[in-house]
């Protein structure tokens, strides 16, 4: 079994963070998008995986090898990105005909993973959404088969969105359909999709099984990542480090906060997570993600992201910082 995890996306929803960080490094309740996905398959006994990686794709190289020396590691580039079914299609000669698990980079979801690895066929994770006009969408018979995929339709037939998460056992026609899609520019708006690739496998006889996930939570925007940020740290609860410099400041968890932060004279949370050696002085923080690196003086945020090396004084804002900043909003 060899884990894929495409990563090279550029994260425009995200910006101005994604200028400077892989959106798949971004801080999402103490830990990284990154992290959740790979410590979740690392627990449940995966140890094989293949990193596709392209914008500030150095970034991603250098942190899996840092935080994770003990698994197996492959990078491929994807230079042109044309889909995630064009970039599932560079790691051919890795998986050569072993099994796969394709978990996209942004996405995580609170299920078992080991009840779909022990799965005896092929599987696709799927979440009941309102709309799923913007997602690939899952067609079911009774006993949760899938008969048809399709991406992103304008009348949904099934409202069980694929979340991002696939198992397959028969990759060399997986392989074979991402070929052929290619070959015959098979698209869906414009790019290669794994769920045209997944549906030509159904139609040749492949048998995908339904897995539903018990939360999906959504990484692709300032909103929602901060929402699923606030969730998370609610679920799991947050982690405050012993490492730390406190004075005269109220902590209201759920909170996370890193090693090296200095905080004074300050309300910290609830919902808060905030970054390695950050300084917080006479600050009121409530429902953000603050990343490393930062200093925060005289200020009062709410539902704030706030970039790695950026540095911000003022008033009340509710604020959306990139890295490498710095902001005085107490200026007239």
């Amino acid at each position: 079994m060899k884990a894929i995890i495409p990563v090279a996306g550029a994260g425009t929803k995200l910006r101005p963070h994604t200028y400077t960080q892989p959106k798949a490094l971004i801080p999402l309740a103490g830990r990284t998008i990154l992290s959740i996905i790979v410590d979740q398959l690392r627990d449940a006994g995966v140890n094989e995986f293949i990193f596709i990686v392209g914008y500030l794709g150095e970034k991603i190289q250098d942190y899996v090898k840092e935080t994770y020396p003990d698994i197996t590691a492959h990078f491929v580039y994807q230079q042109e990105r044309h889909g995630v079914g064009h970039a599932i299609q560079l790691t051919e000669e890795i998986v050569q005909n072993d099994e796969v698990y394709i978990v996209l980079g942004d996405t995580i979801c609170e299920y078992d993973v080991k009840a779909v690895l022990e799965f005896p066929g092929s599987v696709l994770c799927v979440k009941r959404v309102d709309d799923p006009r913007n997602f690939g969408v899952a067609e079911m018979d009774e006993d949760h088969s899938i008969a048809k995929v399709v991406e992103k339709p304008q009348i949904p037939k099934s409202n069980m969105a694929l979340v991002g998460i696939y198992k397959i056992k028969e990759t060399h026609w997986l392989f074979d359909c991402l070929r052929n899609n290619y070959t015959n520019n098979v698209t869906s708006r414009g790019e290669f999709s794994i769920t045209d690739a997944i549906d030509c496998m159904i139609q040749k006889g492949a048998k995908f099984h339904a897995f539903k996930v018990q939360n999906w939570f959504d990484c692709g925007r300032k909103e929602t990542l901060l929402a699923s940020n606030a969730t998370l740290l609610k679920k799991f609860g947050g982690k405050v480090s012993e490492d730390h410099d406190f004075e005269n400041t109220i902590i209201v968890p759920p909170v996370s906060i890193a090693k090296g932060c200095v905080i004074k004279n300050s309300i910290i949370g609830p919902n808060v997570a905030i970054g390695e050696k950050t300084n917080i002085k006479y600050s009121i923080i409530k429902n953000s993600i603050i990343s490393s690196f930062a200093t925060l003086y005289d200020i009062v945020l709410d539902s704030s992201l706030i970039g790695s090396d950026t540095a911000v004084r003022g008033e009340s804002r509710s604020l959306n910082i990139g890295d490498n900043t710095e902001i005085n909003l107490g200026e007239s």
